[in-house]
C-alpha cells in the first residue's frame, strides 16, 4: 500500500498549489527583501483584515535599519560561525531521525543496498538544504514552493508508475530510488 501512501501526500500537495495563488506574500518578505512599502500594507490588509497596522510596520522598518548594515553571509559563513551550532546541530538530529522512517524499504531493494539508499537519502536531504538556502532570499518563498510542489507532483507521478513496473522490470526500482531521491530534495527546496 506504499503507493496510496504515496499518493496521499501528493494529494496534500495538490490542494496546496491549488490555494497558493490566493494567499499574498509575507509582508516581512515584501518590505525587508524587496523593498516594496505599498505591496507590505496590501499584503497585512488582505492576511490580517482591514484595520491599522502602522505599529506593525513601524517595527518592520525598524527592523529594516538595524538589518542594513549586516552582512549576509553564505552557507559557509554560516557553518563557521559557533552562534548557529545548537541550531545547525538541531537541523542534522533532525536530518538523521529521518533515516529511521522507512522511506529506504519503499522501492523493495535486496537488504545490502538499504544502507546506500539511506546515505543518499541524507545526502538528498543534506543538498536540499544547502540549495535553498543559498537561493530563498534570490528567488522568495512563494515561487520556491510553487516550484517545490509542481517537481513533487511529478515525482510522486513517476514514483508510482515506477513501482507499479518494478515487478516487470527489476532496473525500476533503482529508478525508485533516484525519484525518492529527487522527492526529497524537492520537498526540501519547496515546502
Amino acid at each position: 500500500m506504499w503507493n496510496v501512501l504515496l499518493s496521499f501526500s501528493g494529494l496534500l500537495a495538490l490542494i496546496q498549489l491549488l490555494f497558493l495563488p490566493f494567499f499574498p506574500e509575507s509582508p516581512p518578505y515584501l518590505l525587508l527583501q524587496k523593498g516594496d512599502k505599498a505591496g507590505c500594507l496590501k499584503a497585512m490588509k488582505q492576511l490580517w483584515g482591514e484595520g491599522n497596522y502602522h505599529t506593525e510596520f513601524d517595527d518592520m522598518m525598524k527592523e529594516k535599519a538595524v538589518t542594513k548594515g549586516t552582512k549576509i553571509m553564505n552557507v559557509l559563513e554560516v557553518l563557521k560561525e559557533p552562534s548557529v551550532y545548537p541550531q545547525l546541530s538541531t537541523m542534522l538530529l533532525l536530518l538523521l531521525s529521518l533515516q529511521f522512517c522507512g522511506l529506504s524499504a519503499t522501492a523493495n531493494l535486496q537488504e545490502n543496498i538499504i544502507p546506500y539508499v539511506s546515505l543518499g537519502v541524507a545526502i538528498s536531504e543534506l543538498v536540499s538544504i544547502i540549495f535553498c538556502s543559498s537561493i530563498i532570499d534570490r528567488f522568495g518563498r512563494r515561487i520556491l514552493l510553487w516550484g517545490g510542489y509542481l517537481l513533487m507532483a511529478l515525482i510522486l507521478v513517476l514514483l508510482e508508475t515506477s513501482l507499479l513496473l518494478s515487478d516487470r522490470f527489476l532496473w525500476m526500482r533503482y529508478c525508485s530510488v533516484i525519484l525518492i531521491f529527487l522527492f526529497l530534495i524537492a520537498y526540501g527546496i519547496g515546502p
